[in-house]
C-alpha cells in the first residue's frame, strides 16, 4: 500500500504511526497529515493493534478474495455455453425486446392521442 506521496506503508511504518498516535498522543488528523494516509486507514490500524496487537499491523494485508468472487458471474461465450444455456439466454433477450417494443408502441400511441387532442394528425412514421 502506497501513501499521497508515492511511499510504501509497510508494517514498521503502520507500527510507527500507531505508536505516535497513542503515546505521544498525536491526533488522527496530524498523524493523518504528517504520514499521507487517510483517517481510516490510522483507525484501522489502531483498532487491529489494540485487538490483534503490533506484530499483526506487520502481516496485515486487506482481503481482496472475497471481494473478487462477490457480484455478477463474467458472462460466457455463445461458444462456451450448452444448447439449454443458449436457448435461456435468447429466451431472456427476447422477453426484454417484447418488454421494450411495449413501451415504444405505448409511447407512440401517447404522442398521437396528445396530437388529436391539439388538433394534427399523426405522422405516418
Amino acid at each position: 500500500m502506497k501513501n499521497k506521496n508515492g511511499i510504501e506503508i509497510d508494517g514498521p511504518l503502520r507500527a510507527q504511526v500507531v505508536r505516535e498516535v497513542e503515546r505521544k498522543r498525536l491526533s488522527l488528523q496530524m498523524a493523518s497529515e504528517k504520514y499521507g494516509v487517510s483517517l481510516s486507514a490510522i483507525q484501522s490500524w489502531i483498532r487491529i493493534a489494540r485487538s490483534e496487537g503490533y506484530s499483526e499491523l506487520y502481516f496485515h494485508q486487506r482481503r481482496t478474495g472475497l471481494l473478487r468472487d462477490m457480484g455478477r458471474p463474467k458472462k460466457k461465450k455463445p461458444e462456451e455455453m450448452t444448447e439449454l444455456e443458449l436457448l435461456r439466454y435468447e429466451n431472456e433477450r427476447l422477453r426484454a425486446e417484447n418488454v421494450l417494443l411495449k413501451k415504444v408502441r405505448a409511447l407512440v400511441e401517447e404522442r398521437e392521442a396528445r396530437l388529436r387532442e391539439i388538433g394534427r394528425k399523426p405522422s405516418k412514421n
